[in-house]
Order: C-alpha cells, then structure tokens, then sequence
C-alpha cells in the first residue's frame, strides 16, 4: 500500500499563468526556499518522504508553462497523477507529445520480432521493458490473439497524362466495381473527367469518370490480364509520409498472415509476428484467430478539429468471420482473455460489441471513434505500436488502459528511445 502524504488539485483554467501555477504548488507543498521553477519543483519533489498525489483538471487551458511542468511532475517517482478529462471540453491537443524527429523508424526491424515491447499494466500502469519475441511469457493458456488479415494494396501508381506525358500520381482508395476505383490524385488539376492516363509503359491505362464529394475521383482501369496481377507490377506500396526511405521489400510492409487484398496501409501491430513465432504460441495453447478491416487513408488524416467530439471518422470495411466470433466467446466462457493485435483489429470488435451487442458473424462498414470514455465491449488486451501526436490512435490507446498511464508510458518510450510508428516497436497493454 503507497502512503499519500498530501493531494494537490491543480485547476489550469484557475492557474492560467506560470505565475499563479507556481506559486499555488509552492503554497501547497510549503516549499520556501527561493523561487519555484521547473529545476526547484523537480528538486523539491525528490526530497519528498511519502508520495503526493497530484490531480490535474482543464487540461485543455493549459499554456506551455503548464506542460512543462506536469511533466516535471509525472516525471516525480514521488508523485501520483490523474487527470480529468472532461467529455464535453476534450482537445485533441491534449493528445500531444514532444516527439524528436529520429525516433521515428525509417526501416523495419530484422527479424520481425526482434523490436522491442513495452509491456503496460492497464490498471496502475506500470512498465516492463522487453522484446516481441518473448510474447508468448505474458500471455496465458486460452489466450486468444484476434488479428487483422488484411493484405496493403500497392495503391501508389506514378504514370503520365496521355498526349502531354506530364507526370501524375494515383492513390487507389476503394473499388467501386470491376476495375472501376476511387482514388486520390496529384496533381489534381490534371485529372478531369474524360481525361486519360497510363502507367507502367501502358502496362495499366485509367480514365477519369468523374469527382465526387471532397475532390477525389472515380477511374475507371485497362489491362492486359488480371487487374491485381499489373497492380503488383507497376504499383508502389503506399507507405506513410513520415517514412522517406525506399522500401527494399514490400513483403515487409505486410504482415505474414495477410491475405484479403484492400488496404491503404498496413495494420502496422502485426507486422512484429513471424510464421515461426505463431506456430511457438499456438503450441503453447494460445489461439489465434482472423478480422479483416481493409484501413483506408483516413489513417494518415490529422485530426483537424480541435475539439475531439466533433471530429469524424473515414468508413472501412470489415468483416467478422463466424469462426473468430465462435472462439471469442469460447474465450469468455473459459476465463481466457481477448486480444486485439493492433487498433484495426479492435475497431473491429468493438464496432460489433457495440452497435450489434452480439458476437455473431457480421460484415459492414464502421467509422466508429474510440476515446476516453468510450466503455470496451469485448477486449481485455491490445498489441499496438506507438502513434503520431494528437492522432485518433493515441486517443484509443488513451480509452484503454487510462490517459495518465497512456501519457505516462509515451514519455518514458521517449525517453528510453523507443522506435515510433509504422515500422516502430510494440506495446503490450493487459
């Protein structure tokens, strides 16, 4: 049992100068000696006997002073934190986190499973530091892994307006029928309807039909043969902005069980498993089982509104197979827990456990947005990878396992120099 020696209330729309924050923690812990600051807090609050427990309320007023200083505060090991997060007033800037710029992975582990895992505790939030390949020592018999099998599409084409041969680029976002697709265009100017294209020497060839609501366009594609087969061909994959590398491999922007083609981006958590790995856990009693969620471009779009509630999901397909469904309350029934290997997988789950309150097979699309607040329906464990800054994917994360053990566990990633993003290192949060 942790002894509290004393609870601070910090209300940043009352302490709404460095001044007045300040002088209210100084106040509060009868600290005299000098001015109080970033290094004097940080002093005085290592000198403490008991732990004190700090609560934070209207985050979201905060001004650079105050960040600086919660983070001296959670940074404490003689402090505890909650944060209140009000539903109403929720900010996406209260999803921020200083991130330096070569953190971000360039290139995927070698092996797979050699990245390392930061393994939470989602009730006290506490930190085991390890690798993906010793997985299978925090997982139990009966444990049930539910991953998406979506297949990355090389959805990016490069090619040239037939007639002029000046340069366009096509993202294919979703087919909307045989050889017929909705894609993302640059330079959009060029692509008006009528207008045709080529790519890969004429290998494929597409013509615009029209543009529908937020600028994108309808082509309707050519080709010698199978559609997929020339896709492979002539197409890139469409790895993420932060990534400026080449990709050698494209196989290692997809994971080894993926299978149903149609996704814009990789369900980047499963990218960590290898063939031998599974069959080691599946020998072990943990299972295994499949959702398909094909991810959309929507997982590379910022949250643009400032405040969390009025931001709008993009539609993805998915579908929940009668066999997961079957295993997953297999896996309720006898005491195992349900883990979603990445956040497609649990927006997957969640979406059933939610709008259908049965586990039954079900095939759809969903924009549901996970948040703190948000009550989990069905997953007791989420594999994940670490988020962009303010993102919809730190949000659900934060829902999960708590704001404060989220913000808490990104920090210290941070610190110890953990790989970020798509070709980034793994959480384990149970």
């Amino acid at each position: 049992m942790v002894f509290v020696l004393k609870e601070i209330v910090i209300d940043l729309k009352e302490l709404d100068t460095e001044e007045k924050l300040y002088g209210f923690i100084s106040r509060e812990m009868g600290f005299t000696e000098g001015t109080l600051d970033n290094g004097t807090l940080a002093a005085a609050l290592e000198k403490l006997a008991e732990k004190v427990k700090f609560t934070f309320r209207n985050i979201s007023d905060r001004g650079e002073y105050a960040r600086s200083a919660m983070n001296v505060i959670r940074a404490s090991e003689n402090t505890l934190c909650t944060t209140e997060l009000s539903f109403d007033t929720m900010k996406r800037s209260d999803f921020f986190y200083d991130l330096p710029e070569e953190l971000i992975a360039q290139t995927p582990a070698e092996p797979r499973n050699s990245s390392r895992m930061m393994c939470v505790d989602r009730d006290n939030g506490t930190i085991q530091h390890d690798h993906f390949y010793n997985l299978c020592s925090h997982l139990k018999k009966g444990d049930l892994l539910v991953m998406n099998d979506s297949r990355v599409l090389p959805a990016r084409l490069y090619g040239e307006k037939e007639g002029t041969g000046s340069f366009i680029e096509f993202l294919l976002l979703e087919q909307k029928g045989d050889k017929t697709w909705e894609i993302l265009v640059r330079p959009g100017k060029k692509a008006k309807p009528g207008t045709r294209f080529s790519f890969g020497n004429g290998r494929l060839r597409a013509e615009i039909i029209e543009t529908v609501e937020g600028g994108n366009r309808i082509a309707k594609f050519e080709c010698e043969g199978n559609f997929f087969t020339a896709l492979e061909d002539v197409g890139q994959m469409p790895l993420p902005p932060y990534i400026t590398k080449k990709l050698e491999d494209k196989e290692r922007y997809q994971t080894v069980y993926s299978h149903e083609l149609g996704s814009a981006a990789a369900p980047t958590a499963g990218l960590h498993f290898t063939s031998e790995m599974l069959d080691d856990l599946r020998s072990r009693g943990i299972n295994t089982a499949f959702v398909t969620l094909h991810v959309g471009l929507g997982t590379f779009r910022p949250v643009k509104e400032d405040d969390v509630n009025r931001h709008k999901m993009h539609s993805e397909h998915y579908y929940l197979p009668k066999e997961t469904a079957e295993l997953i309350k297999k896996t309720k029934a006898e005491g195992g827990r349900v883990i979603a290997v990445g956040t497609t997988s649990c927006r997957t789950l969640e979406s059933v456990g939610t709008f259908f309150g049965d586990m039954d097979e079900h095939e759809g699309y969903t924009d549901i947005f996970i948040y703190p607040g948000y009550k989990f329906k069905v997953i007791d464990g989420l594999i994940t990878n670490f988020h962009l800054p303010e993102s919809t994917l730190i949000m659900l994360v934060s829902a999960f396992m708590g704001y404060d053990n989220t913000m808490n566990a990104y920090r210290t990633a941070v610190e110890e120099k953990y790989r970020f993003f798509s070709f980034g290192d793994s959480m384990l949060i149970l």
